[in-house]
């Protein structure tokens, strides 16, 4: 399949979005490389992830998490600049451990700069791999996103990755109702309220940062409750190895 269709094909309105939100990246000129397929890189990241330190929920935040992707690398460098330990998952979690812990009193100690682990390919390399169980409480989750809305809606590249590390989360008890979601984006990227229809799987947001605006969705979506299993495709329990384990276990739990 071409790479720009990846995950095409199980939601016809949210693949013409998404494809209508990477061509406008392209033709606005605020793509940095290449876009399709992908949780984008935006012209004003920077920019975003300064909105985002400024709010309180980041000042109180001890433990957060934020997804691997380039367009928030510097979310990631913000909050080890500003010692707060970092969960990132293994892009697509294809490896056998999930998640990556960045702890920047560990990384100092080790004699690692900040700027070394930004990116995916490295923090992979140099961090702590962990599994679910292993992860402490979270105060903020930073997931990615193609495209939002003031409401609260919001889609990803198509593969499912963010909803079910929240849906995991949920289930151990990780984040809560109460535990913020956010994102940052390129303006472009942010759609009327009606261009996204939600799904009972689907993680709604609580604020957006974008290079020029800060929106606190106050959103009416409510959150799932845990992993939403069949909603859950045939090629993430052939490409996530510890997936079937998972469910496996958490049937067990609630038997």
């Amino acid at each position: 399949m071409d790479a720009k269709a990846r995950w095409a094909g199980r939601n016809q309105g949210k693949d013409s979005l998404r494809d209508e939100t990477w061509t406008a990246l392209e033709e606005s000129g605020a793509a940095v490389g290449e876009v399709r397929s992908k949780i984008p890189n935006f012209l004003g990241a920077e920019e975003a992830a300064t909105r985002l330190a400024d709010l309180e929920i980041w000042k109180r935040a001890h433990v957060i998490k934020c997804n691997p992707d380039r367009g928030q690398a510097p979310v990631r460098l913000r909050g080890l600049q500003d010692g707060k330990k970092l969960y990132a998952p293994v892009p697509e979690l294809v490896a056998s451990f999930p998640f990556i812990e960045l702890d920047p009193v560990d990384l100092v100690r080790r004699g690692i700069a900040f700027e070394d682990v930004k990116y995916s390919e490295d923090f992979v390399r140099l961090g702590k791999p962990l599994q679910f169980g292993e992860m402490e409480r979270m105060d903020l989750v930073i997931v990615g996103c193609v495209a939002v809305t003031r409401a609260g809606g919001r889609t990803g590249k198509g593969g499912g990755f963010a909803d079910l590390e929240l849906g995991i989360f949920r289930e151990t008890g990780t984040v809560n109702d109460s535990t913020p979601v956010v994102t940052t984006v390129h303006d472009v990227q942010v759609v009327n309220d009606d261009r996204i229809l939600m799904m009972g799987h689907d993680y709604p947001l609580d604020w957006i940062l974008t290079p020029t605006t800060t929106i606190e969705t106050r959103t009416q979506y409510k959150r799932p409750r845990g992993v939403d299993w069949v909603s859950v495709q045939t090629d993430q329990f052939d490409g996530i190895p510890f997936l079937k384990s998972l469910r496996d276990r958490f049937d067990g739990e609630r038997r």
